[in-house]
């Protein structure tokens, strides 16, 4: 017997006129992605900097600049280069034999800019400290040791901020929700996805598994849409393999998810005298958004449904196919990122 497809209701319709009003900041989020400042103490006084910012899409350099203390005094030239989406800048300094604890780092024009700042310090008796600068915030003074109160405190934050401006991570989560029904078995799938991205965010960040970052992230594109495409079917009233077994979907990509959210650790770097709490507060940290947004998205939608609206047969379409679209032109822009070029 053939089931009559669900029609639109007023919520779905919101949710659409939502995604298509971000879509452009979505598409384009890669204009606010950090800037980063690594800093590297070499012995004998030498000092590496490293200093990259990204580019925005109408190729304008984002206006801020690091000052670094006037004890670094810099030797030669230095070497710069740009790429699509950053331009890097590497220089050597000479300390003067004075240590690196306790000078201030301080990033100006970082006031006028939406912009982050990681800042990662590596000094050579191996310590390595990691911060986030933004607006507000715009100085770190580099310390003797990093307490573990502190560790925790910064990992948690770059776990909750990483997860929270990942549009597809969450975009997946989005789509999962729109097809999962019942709370036992939305409990079940974003707890088997949970379990799934923290044990490949483990394995990778420890060195035991390793996938390249491109295709990781095209795969991640791709289960996205996957999804849309059963949020097609669960509309038209026929059941996708997702609804039927919700939780061994989002424990699959949730894997692909978790080396992902490697890779972003693995540019901000891991202390390493406490590399398991740090690693462990990052993903406390990647729960605390995910579950942040998964209850502003139900709250959201259980607050629409008590409103007296109406919305044209058929809008429901615009939800599926909007995440589609954008998922479709994520994975096509992520596999020619890696692909190799052939010459016409």
């Amino acid at each position: 017997m053939n089931s009559r497809p669900n029609q639109g209701s007023p919520h779905q319709a919101f949710i659409a006129f939502l995604l298509l009003s971000l879509l452009p900041s979505i598409l384009w989020a890669d204009d606010f992605s950090p800037a980063l400042l690594q800093i590297t103490e070499r012995q004998g006084g030498w000092v590496d900097v490293l200093w990259k910012k990204p580019i925005k899409r109408n190729s304008a350099v984002v206006p801020i600049t690091p000052v670094l203390p006037e004890s670094l005094a810099p030797v030669g030239s230095p070497v710069v280069r740009q790429t699509p989406v950053a331009w890097v800048e590497q220089r050597t300094y000479r300390s003067g034999g004075e240590p690196l604890t306790g000078v201030t780092l301080r990033i100006d024009g970082l006031d006028a800019v939406p912009n982050d700042v990681l800042i990662r310090v590596e000094l050579n008796d191996g310590s390595q400290f990691s911060t986030i600068l933004r607006s507000g915030n715009t100085a770190y003074v580099i310390p003797e040791r990093a307490g573990k109160l502190q560790v925790a405190g910064d990992y948690w934050l770059m776990g909750t901020i990483h997860i929270l401006e990942g549009a597809d991570h969450l975009l997946f989560v989005f789509a999962l929700l729109l097809i999962v029904t019942g709370l036992m078995s939305l409990l079940k799938a974003i707890t088997a996805f949970t379990v799934a991205h923290s044990i490949t965010l483990a394995l990778a960040t420890l060195g035991m598994i390793q996938l390249p970052p491109a295709p990781t992230e095209a795969i991640i594109a791709l289960s996205i849409v996957f999804l849309a495409g059963e949020i097609i079917h669960k509309r038209q009233g026929r059941m996708g393999v997702t609804e039927r077994w919700p939780w061994l979907i989002a424990f699959i990509f949730g894997l692909f998810h978790g080396l992902g959210f490697a890779g972003a650790l693995a540019e901000i770097g891991l202390p390493q005298h406490e590399i398991p709490l740090a690693l462990f507060m990052f993903n406390v940290g990647v729960e605390t958004g995910q579950l942040l947004f998964i209850a502003v998205v139900l709250s959201l939608i259980a607050l629409l449904k008590r409103l007296p609206l109406s919305t044209p047969q058929g809008a429901w379409q615009v939800v599926p196919y909007s995440i589609g679209g954008l998922a479709a032109y994520w994975t096509i822009d992520r596999v020619l990122s890696f692909l190799p070029v052939f010459p016409i």
